[in-house]
């Protein structure tokens, strides 16, 4: 084909709607076009892109013992709600009903269509292990898409699952789609960082992110300068705080309570007392599937929701609303506090133990208590690892210091056991006549991401630097009419 035949509509300026450099450069090169919020087209030089990556995907995990399939986009309803997610996956689902009113939804992943294809098919210890792939389409309404195709409506996406007679039976085939990733991502010429990271609405036992650092990363990617921990930081675990054996040997002084008009927040009340955030219980009114509970964090720390929604195991987890304070905790919004609050579940972050006369709110507008001390003034039902790990704090492996750095995950690896298979009856024959639930792994390749994230990983003022096995095109110059030149 010659170049003046190639579909290539360039842009001399960068676009306005983009905001990083693979948006900019995937635009401006001509690799496609935006048909709404987070909705593309890919045009010739785009796809090929995509096709290059696609075909080292199959060839690696077709070493790997998968087999390819291709599963429906249009999913039934009923699935869904047999596995418990139909509610559970919220708004980020697109659902709709046929002309007969019965109810799908367009696939944003098919654990439940892969356990639902097998459960009449995968019938003896025989058929396993097995592992399904398959390259297609997927469709999420991201609440704010953003970032082309590194955070998109609708993209292309490698998922696999695979299905074992036990958990040894998983951790094997884990460990082998962890080594297929490895490749894979080598081959595209990216670096990846593995990280622990949380299950979510996937579900399951552990998983595994891939990642690709890079300044423009939505994902916040916790490492251990001295060893080789690494986690996403919803998953990141907060070392044990030390005990200050200097603060645990001050005098506990009276409670008592002051006046703050006007003073709610953390930073207002510094400047107000004149005392470190680091004395400071946080208060925070939440409300779990509906029910109240007050959790605390050290006043310099935050919440982390992931940690805490996994801990109470609930689907949602809301701020209470201003007026819900008085007829739920019996407090009033900005000056919330743990003491004298009864019939109310209260959590701690390990953190607030530490703390000796301390500083909350007195659950009455314009006051706060200076000289709360916990156990003295209030009780904890548990104290926990609730926090979000910061830049500079301890490693929880081997003690050394904590870097907080940006990434974009262009894989992700789940253990997901028999959540699935449990809940929608796929089961096998054992060696021994019983029936056992099937033990599943799920693991995703975010394909168009992945484009995005190797521009970002390789460009500079010129533009893209392709990696060369995923270059659209390769090109070899040729010098003619050099006779004399030296």
């Amino acid at each position: 084909m010659r170049l003046t035949r190639l579909y290539m509509p360039t842009l001399k300026e960068d676009p306005a709607e983009a905001e990083v450099s693979s948006h900019k450069l995937m635009l401006r090169a001509g690799m496609m076009r935006s048909l709404g919020a987070g909705i593309y087209s890919y045009l010739p030089l785009g796809l090929r892109v995509i096709q290059k990556i696609e075909k080292i995907i199959r060839e690696e995990m077709n070493k790997s013992g998968a087999l390819e399939v291709l599963l429906p986009v249009m999913q039934k309803a009923e699935i869904w709600k047999e596995s418990g997610r139909w509610e559970r996956f919220g708004p980020l689902m697109i659902r709709f009903t046929d002309r007969k009113d019965h109810e799908y939804c367009i696939g944003p992943t098919h654990e439940e269509v892969i356990a639902d294809l097998v459960k009449n098919e995968v019938r003896s210890y025989k058929d396993l292990p097995l592992n399904l792939y398959q390259i297609q389409t997927k469709v999420r309404d991201e609440i704010r898409p953003r970032f082309g195709v590194m955070r998109g409506r609708e993209f292309i996406m490698k998922d696999a699952y695979s299905l074992d007679r036990d958990f040894a039976g998983l951790d094997e085939s884990y460990q082998i789609m962890y080594d297929t990733y490895i490749n894979v991502f080598k081959r595209c010429g990216l670096e990846t960082r593995v990280v622990e990271a949380d299950t979510g609405a996937m579900g399951g036992k552990d998983s595994h992110e891939f990642v690709v650092l890079a300044d423009s990363g939505e994902d916040s990617i916790v490492l251990c300068t001295e060893c080789k921990y690494a986690a996403n930081i919803e998953r990141a675990v907060a070392a044990e705080p030390a005990i200050d054996n200097n603060n645990h040997k001050q005098e506990l002084n009276p409670l008592e309570k002051v006046e703050t008009p006007e003073v709610k927040t953390i930073e207002e009340l510094e400047k107000f007392l004149e005392i470190s955030a680091s004395k400071m219980i946080k208060t925070l009114a939440l409300k779990a599937d509906g029910e109240p509970v007050i959790v605390l964090i050290r006043g310099d720390d935050q919440l982390n929701e992931i940690k805490l929604k996994n801990y109470l195991n609930v689907m949602e987890l809301n701020k209470a609303e201003n007026e819900e304070f008085p007829g739920l905790f019996n407090s009033v919004a900005g000056f919330i506090g743990p003491v004298n609050m009864e019939n109310v579940r209260i959590l701690a972050d390990c953190k607030i133990k530490n703390i000796t006369n301390g500083i909350s709110g007195a659950n009455q507008k314009d006051f706060h208590f200076i000289n709360v001390n916990p156990d003295r003034d209030f009780k904890v039902e548990e104290y926990l690892d609730l926090r979000n790990v910061k830049a500079g704090d301890k490693c929880p492996v081997c003690g050394g210091k904590i870097e907080i750095k940006p990434g974009i995950e262009v894989g992700h690896i789940f253990k997901l056991g028999t959540k699935y298979s449990e809940s929608m009856n796929v089961t096998y024959l054992a060696e021994d006549g019983k029936e056992k639930p099937v033990v599943m792994g799920s693991y995703g390749i975010g394909v168009t991401r992945l484009v995005a994230a190797a521009i970002e990983q390789n460009n500079d003022e010129q533009g893209i630097i392709w990696p060369r096995a995923i270059a659209p095109y390769e090109v070899i110059i040729l010098p003619l009419g050099t006779r004399g030149i030296v």
